[in-house]
């Protein structure tokens, strides 16, 4: 595959989903073809499973099944949109992707991050990101930002208590540095022109191969 597969993390209210256009819009004013994409969903098939998973209805759903559900929509989601736009040698910027399951269900729902991981390998076989922005901001305010958005429904996700964040940021501080050389941070909590301006500093980095962390 020729393309690159870049992906944003952190938890809720941490901004990425709103930079993700300004972002794709200014790469490709520099020439490169990029596909922007969520998870989970991103897909017809795994837009409805999304729907199914983050449906504040929902409260009663176990967390391996929570997993599961989320591992399925991310095999449907890599092999209809991923690898075709990878194997067309564009650039890929993706809303989300394993390591989000290793935080809130490996971590932060106790199932075990080992566990999760060994579950996903199944539907991304070899797959990975070649970079991965964790954009860093507190599960205070970034609950904060969430709770005076007037633009934003509440998910199933967004109702849990703070001591859950709390352990979705841990989990991600742990991983990033298990993970150096493929994690970079990005200081979420300043102004969104700031925080978009260092992320696409840190992806065009990365997409002309510069060593930029």
């Amino acid at each position: 595959m020729s393309g690159l597969f870049i992906t944003l993390e952190g938890g809720d209210g941490a901004g990425k989903t709103s930079i993700i256009p300004s972002i794709k819009k200014k790469l490709e004013q520099r020439g490169y073809d990029v596909v922007t994409t969520r998870e989970p969903g991103g897909s017809v098939i795994a837009e409805k499973i999304r729907n199914i998973i983050l449906d504040p209805e929902h409260i009663e759903m176990d967390a391996r099944t929570e997993a599961l559900l989320y591992a399925a929509a991310r095999r449907q989601h890599l092999v209809e949109i991923v690898l075709p736009a990878l194997e067309k040698g564009k650039v890929v910027l993706c809303d989300r992707f394993i390591d989000s399951s290793l935080a809130y269900q490996g971590y932060a729902r106790g199932i075990g991050v080992k566990e999760v991981f060994t579950m996903n390998k199944f539907a991304i076989e070899t797959v990975m990101p070649s970079l991965t922005l964790f954009f860093d901001i507190t599960p205070e305010k970034g609950l904060e930002r969430i709770s005076g958005s007037r633009e934003r429904d509440k998910d199933r996700l967004d109702l849990e208590n703070i001591q859950f964040h709390e352990r979705v940021y841990e989990a991600y501080d742990q991983l990033r540095s298990k993970y150096p050389e493929r994690i970079v941070s990005i200081n979420a909590d300043q102004p969104i022109e700031n925080v978009e301006e260092e992320a696409f500093r840190k992806i065009l980095s990365h997409i002309q191969g510069g060593e930029e962390r």
